[in-house]
């Protein structure tokens, strides 16, 4: 296969309540104002680059948000955002600490799930490198149908009420939200494939495949799997695999139809007249993607999703998800409402219904996941040691071990440096560097450029900013 860049952005919902009463203790701004606290003081900025290559910043609409380093090994894409996750943890428990001693008892609770409780919706962004080319709107069309579908094998599964007053489940929490296919704008009209051209690299060679579509996951099976089916169409694409075909009558009325259809059995009109199943443009999207995969260089992690994904597929259209249950998020959290339901005898729309759906997407140390993987009611992939590596180290195989390196050496030498994806830049020196090849992970420029922090190391200053 050939090797990609890839990177994952996660919005998380943010609340503080009190521990005595459960009520909310403050607003969403004052609790993610918390949540910086530590990291405003020591860097003048709740928008950092880590030593671990990724991004922590606090996104419009009091969000927290992390975006993980670039990164081209999928194992090191499922650490690093299991590692932005527990670096949040963290900064949620040292603000509950630092509230407690303030005379207030309240647990600061972060929700990777897609929306608050007024309707908005945060989201999950995928960012792809492409090699740049003259057909990118050709290709962000024909892959429209793939990206609506492919919520029957990673959606995240939400409970939504209609406008008929019940409260229903659907497979993906971000499908009803989508408003266009294909589009250059993000928030005014948010599209399932975002074409802003913004390569985060050199523009003559590389283009940013920006996917708005996907839900946040929690199983690691689903995300590791979300990632690694669009990498192989991506593959298959650039090989010459056409899509065109599958094109949608109605992306839009489809990708609603499908989130509501728990039976797998709703026909979506073709451009070309035919009617498909979600399942079987699934079945014929992997068939060609796989066609093109050179099975001699998948390794052991692409083979098992490659696996789940026929699984997801085939469990979808039967109706029985058994045999996901544990991997894929839709089928894990309809698992657990309906064993709740059973047990207690309350409705689906049930006020401790949606407190355990927020428990199975807080990341914080209240959250329930860890604790159904530990139970083996989740599947986990990667490994503790994984993860702590992946707070503190940038992956070893991309720019970002480069970016790391320089941040890391600024700290502890104490010295101002400006970082962007692309730049860094020491303050004071006029010294700045273009990382402009996502691939590359060794430059000369930033040998010295770390030689000269370290040599001034006792001009003092305090944190990393942003360019």
């Amino acid at each position: 296969m050939q090797r990609r860049i890839f990177g994952i952005e996660t919005e998380y919902g943010i609340t503080c309540s009190d521990r005595a009463t459960g009520r909310p203790a403050m607003e969403a701004e004052a609790a993610a104002r918390e949540l910086f606290a530590s990291a405003l003081r020591q860097s003048r900025s709740t928008n950092l680059f880590l030593p671990n290559g990724g991004r922590l910043y606090l996104d419009v609409g009091a969000h927290p948000e992390y975006a993980t380093a670039e990164c081209d090994q999928l194992w090191d894409l499922l650490a690093q955002i299991r590692a932005g996750a527990q670096i949040l943890a963290d900064m949620a428990q040292e603000g509950d600490q630092r509230l407690l001693a303030a005379g207030t008892d309240a647990s600061i609770h972060l929700f990777g799930n897609n929306q608050d409780y007024e309707g908005n919706s945060y989201g999950c962004h995928e960012n792809y490198m492409l090699r740049r080319s003259r057909d990118f709107r050709d290709v962000a069309d024909s892959l429209v149908a793939f990206f609506v579908t492919r919520q029957i094998v990673v959606g995240a599964g939400d409970l939504r009420r209609g406008e008929d007053g019940e409260v229903r489940y659907l497979i993906s929490s971000r499908a009803d939200r989508m408003q266009d296919a294909v589009s250059a704008a993000t928030t005014r009209s948010r599209p399932i494939i975002n074409t802003r051209d913004e390569p985060l690299g050199d523009a003559s060679s590389y283009r940013r495949l920006h996917v708005i579509v996907g839900d946040t996951n929690v199983a690691e099976p689903t995300t590791a799997l979300k990632v690694a089916s669009a990498d192989l169409v991506l593959g298959a694409v650039e090989q010459g695999v056409n899509l065109s075909d599958l094109e949608l009558e109605n992306p839009m009325t489809s990708i609603r139809e499908i989130a509501a259809d728990l039976d797998g059995q709703a026909l979506l009109e073709l451009k070309d007249g035919r009617r498909m199943t979600a399942a079987q443009i699934q079945t014929e999207i992997l068939e060609r993607a796989l066609s093109k995969a050179d099975e001699v260089s998948l390794n052991d992690l692409y083979r098992y999703l490659i696996d789940l994904w026929q699984r997801a597929t085939h469990a979808y259209a039967s109706g029985d998800w058994s045999s996901i249950d544990t991997e894929i998020d839709y089928a894990i959290k309809k698992k657990l409402i309906d064993g709740y339901i059973a047990r207690s005898g309350v409705p689906l729309s049930d006020s401790r219904i949606t407190r355990l759906i927020l428990a199975y997407h807080d990341i914080t140390g209240a959250g329930l996941a860890p604790k159904m993987e530990q139970s083996g009611l989740v599947r986990r992939l990667t490994s503790n040691e994984q993860v702590i590596t992946a707070m503190e180290s940038a992956p070893a195989t991309t720019r970002a071990s480069l970016r790391g390196g320089v941040i890391r050496a600024a700290q502890d030498a104490r010295r101002d440096l400006g970082v962007d994806w692309v730049n860094l830049r020491l303050d004071g020196r006029g010294l700045q560097i273009a990382l402009q090849d996502p691939f590359a992970t060794e430059d000369s420029r930033v040998d010295e450029l770390i030689s000269i922090i370290m040599d001034r190391k006792q001009e003092s200053s305090s944190g990393v900013s942003l360019v």
